[in-house]
């Protein structure tokens, strides 16, 4: 058997394609690729059944979308942040983990089975809202907010479970306990997970929407409410699995020195100074053109995939308008989702370990302005093109909601495969004090900041003109998407330098 430079044996052939991790190590990656595993699976579920939930809503819409983002998201994820910042001064990271992960879990459990059966004890009558959006027009879609609020909260807490444990708690974990040298091998494995997790979901949550719409499966003749005890259900069972194998990992892998060790400069050991408040955390963030960069690509994404979901799903309330068809199509969507990014995960993976960074990460911001811009035209000229849709038995919408999904499928499996990692292992290189609270404020509220930008600019176009639509503000809305697109790709491009100047510094050290 052949020993590398660093004296471990070196893999066959396929296996450095498919699976480079060496076999001591299973014992760390592979419960950590569970967590991953379960945390999309979670996060994937809620995705669609939030969706569901308040696009399909009396007096909703898609519209609404871009307001719940601006007005409620974003305020709720400086909450988060605000709370974090202090709970990781306090608490240490294992319970830290914990006290992250349990109140989402116990609201979704108390929503489908408390708060959704009593939804007219909670929630004021439909007809009053209806009046209230007749009164005043210009504040239709946020009196939409406030008349459906029980599932505004269950959407707000659906988009923080994205950045607060899929960005922030995993890949925090991820991170601390993961050596620049581990990373380019295990990351990719993780993806896979992920994409995984992705078919796994879409078959879980198609299957429930459809097994509720047979005879005799719901019993009491409510068939979203049933989906919906279903697949929180899960949601909580998954939620509580995470938890003991993140307690399993601390206490049975995290104590082994070949897995992570306190003592190594790659471990993330705290520096012996006072430890940043939330408000000295911004100041360094703002001041650091590194960071910087990483927070205009975690925007930038952002603001482009919701410039295009918003118009995407405007066309998919008008071909579902029940929230279980509704949540069979987007778990659909994931399922396939899955399977394209799973393809893409082997050959992101061997693009990250063959070329610079530079090239995994311009890939996604690329393909999403070609293909994003194909959307937007198809969408704007989509009158022109009811002839030939008609010569071959379709309709104009159906295309819409097929192609805006055949976009939304190529752009995210992409993302997965390349830019979450790419990004991810920018981190890497910094001190245990910025990948805690410099990734927080990045991630949560950079995230946030992205999808909030998008909706900023869409709501600010619903409130100027009353009553219009998506499909009137789109030829707005496409401008603005290339623009931010081509940010991106340029950021990309600044961001690369750095990593490879700190690199070059490093690589003494990495030997």
């Amino acid at each position: 058997m052949k020993i590398d430079a660093s004296g471990q044996p070196q893999f066959s052939c396929l296996r450095r394609i498919f699976f480079p991790i060496y076999t001591y190590e299973l014992k760390k990656v592979i419960p950590m690729a569970f967590i991953f595993f379960f945390i999309l699976t979670i996060y994937s579920l809620l995705r669609n059944a939030k969706d569901s939930l308040v696009v399909t809503a009396p007096n909703s819409g898609a519209e609404v979308l871009s307001f719940l983002k601006l007005f409620c998201v974003t305020p709720a994820a400086i909450v988060f942040l605000v709370v974090y910042a202090k709970a990781s001064n306090i608490l240490t990271r294992e319970r830290l983990f914990y006290a992250t992960l349990t109140p989402f879990i116990l609201f979704f459990g108390l929503f489908a089975f408390v708060i959704y059966p009593h939804l007219d004890f909670f929630q004021p009558a439909t007809s009053r809202v209806a009046l209230w959006q007749e009164a005043f027009p210009r504040y239709k879609w946020i009196i939409a907010i406030f008349g459906n609020w029980t599932f505004s909260l269950f959407y707000i807490l659906a988009e923080l479970w994205g950045s607060a444990i899929v960005s922030l708690s995993f890949w925090q974990f991820a991170n601390q306990i993961t050596k620049i040298s581990e990373a380019k091998r295990h990351y990719a494995f993780f993806g896979l997970m992920a994409q995984t997790a992705l078919l796994v979901s879409g078959t879980l949550g198609g299957f429930v929407s459809r097994a509720q719409t047979t005879a005799g499966m719901g019993g009491n003749g409510d068939i979203w409410g049933n989906s919906l005890r279903w697949l929180m259900g899960l949601v909580v069972f998954f939620g509580i699995f995470i938890m003991a194998l993140y307690r399993w990992m601390q206490h049975n892998v995290l104590t082994d020195k070949r897995f992570y060790d306190e003592t190594s400069p790659t471990a993330g050991k705290k520096k012996e100074k006072p430890r940043m408040s939330l408000v000295e955390s911004f100041k360094t963030i703002f001041t650091s053109p590194y960071l910087g960069l990483i927070a205009v690509l975690v925007i930038s994404y952002g603001v482009s995939i919701n410039f295009v979901e918003g118009v995407w799903k405007s066309q998919l309330k008008l071909r579902y308008t029940h929230p279980n068809d509704y949540n069979y199509f987007m778990s659909q969507f994931t399922f396939w989702t899955g399977i394209v990014s799973m393809v893409m995960m082997f050959v992101g993976g061997n693009i990250l370990r063959m070329f610079r960074w530079l090239t995994a990460a311009v890939i996604t911001p690329a393909l999403l302005l070609v293909l994003g811009s194909l959307f937007f035209a198809f969408v704007l000229f989509e009158s022109n093109m009811k002839p030939f849709l008609q010569y071959f038995g379709l309709t104009s919408l159906a295309m819409a909601v097929i192609f805006g999904a055949i976009v939304n499928v190529a752009v995210k499996s992409t993302k997965y495969a390349l830019f979450d990692l790419t990004k991810e292992m920018a981190y890497i290189p910094l001190d245990e004090e910025m990948k805690v609270k410099g990734k927080a404020v990045v991630d949560v509220l950079g995230g946030r900041l992205g999808k909030s930008g998008g909706a900023g600019f869409q709501t600010t176009l619903f409130i100027l003109m009353p009553g219009v639509t998506y499909f009137q503000i789109a030829p707005f809305v496409a401008v603005a998407f290339i623009v931010v697109c081509t940010v991106w790709i340029i950021s990309v491009k600044c961001l690369s330098r750095r990593i490879e100047s700190i690199a070059k510094d490093t690589a003494p050290s990495e030997a």
